[in-house]
């Protein structure tokens, strides 16, 4: 069983590493050629940036490949006999959180090297050391209050039923809807400055379009994510009553009303179309299945570790093969999720304008630095969008861009 287990999480590790280097290869191909939708240099800084992050990522893959071995190789063993605590729930609180911490640390230089060296070249970084380590403080914090919480609540109901995993994902499944729910709430409280939008004709446009969906919200903020990052993004936060438009400050500074407008009612397309909730759906299942996978592990791959089956261990060995789970999983995810984009897109156009709509796409893409073209394999795996070159043909548009004018390059409508 557990010569299985190893080959599982091999063969998940050569495929993460095949599919990269079929990315990498296809952008170093097709970066020095005509560029599409950006200027040649933005075009090929795109390009340079998607290598360097596939290739972190590849790093990153072989990192957490190794610290599989080191935990199945001693490393659980090491904790059991470490935390010498009698109280069986507190002992699997230290266990489990021990493993998140450690686990955490060793892919810290790679969360500083992304941030103050790759993002710092490219232009996205606007942090500095001490504000990393006070998010990075204050996330742990979080963690660790929040984490030793649920582990608890897991402990509890492992220990009590014989359906534990049936229950457990049923508790989980509720935490996550009380992330959703209170995740906007906390994030301004720890992290982002919100402040109201104080454009009341910006406010009055945001509150019709709104109007046209039945979307009720608790109001539209501004956050000053520019303090961290360059990057442009708005997002729809909460469930219920907690519901909130929250606005980038760099979006705001570089969309015109009628872009951001589209690209709000693109958002509004996936309230309207009940995406949120479909997602969540899509998580339950993909939760259910893991559970139901680890509430039936056999007693030998125990006896083969040498381990115990008690809370602390199902849950640390859960928690490393989620990531090969998720990464079976996420293809059904992202074709679900690539058709909720496009009919997304399809309700932005009515709200806010086909033509603009295409404009914000196309400057998200060269801001954000996002190449816009991909292996299909890769996008097989990874696209939660549709490639945004799809997006735009299924909007109506053929690309036809004078690429030293860039953003001004013509459009051409098709027929539909």
């Amino acid at each position: 069983m557990l010569m299985t287990a190893i080959v599982i999480i091999s063969l998940y590790l050569l495929v993460r590493l095949y599919v990269s280097v079929m990315q990498i290869g296809y952008i170093n191909q097709t970066k020095r050629k005509d560029a599409v939708l950006m200027l040649p240099g933005e075009f090929l800084k795109a390009g340079n940036y998607s290598v360097a992050k596939e290739k972190l990522s590849m790093v990153s893959a072989l990192i957490e490949y190794l610290l599989f071995f080191v935990w199945i190789g001693g490393g659980i063993a090491w904790l059991e006999s470490t935390v010498l605590v009698q109280d069986e729930a507190l002992k699997t609180v230290i266990m489990v959180l021990g493993f998140v911490i450690i686990s955490s640390l060793v892919s810290l230089p790679l969360d500083w090297y992304s941030k103050f060296v790759m993002d710092e070249k490219f232009g996205f970084n606007r942090s500095s050391m001490g504000l990393f380590i006070k998010d990075t403080l204050i996330t742990a914090l979080i963690s660790i209050v929040l984490g030793g919480l649920v582990i608890w609540g897991i402990h509890a109901i492992i220990s009590n039923f014989a359906l534990w995993w049936l229950w457990s994902f049923l508790f989980i499944f509720g935490v996550i809807i009380l992330i959703n729910m209170f995740f906007p709430t906390v994030r301004a409280l720890f992290f982002d400055k919100l402040s109201p939008l104080d454009d009341e004709e910006l406010n009055s446009k945001i509150a019709a379009l709104m109007d046209k969906t039945g979307f009720v919200s608790s109001g539209v903020f501004i956050s000053d994510a520019s303090k961290r990052d360059a990057r442009l993004n708005a997002y729809f936060g909460g469930l219920g009553k907690t519901k909130r438009v929250v606005l980038f400050d760099t979006l705001l500074q570089k969309l015109t009303h009628q872009e951001l407008l589209a690209v709000l009612g693109h958002e509004l397309g996936h309230f309207a179309h009940g995406d949120l909730y479909k997602n969540i759906g899509l998580v339950g299942g993909m939760l259910f299945v893991m559970f139901a996978l680890f509430g039936n592990l056999p007693e030998a791959l125990f006896l083969e570790l040498g381990l115990s089956s008690s809370p602390a261990v199902v849950m640390i060995l859960f928690l490393l093969f989620m990531p090969v789970l998720s990464f079976i999983m996420m293809p059904i995810m992202g074709i679900v999720s690539r058709h909720n984009e496009y009919e997304a897109d399809k309700t932005g156009s009515e709200l806010g304008g086909r033509l603009f709509l295409a404009e914000a796409l196309k400057k998200l893409v060269t801001e954000n630095k996002s190449y816009p073209l991909s292996h299909p394999i890769y996008i097989f795996f990874y696209y939660t969008h549709p490639p945004v070159l799809e997006r735009l043909r299924a909007l109506g548009f053929d690309e036809n861009i004078d690429t030293k004018n860039g953003l001004e390059g013509s459009w051409q409508t098709t027929d539909q």
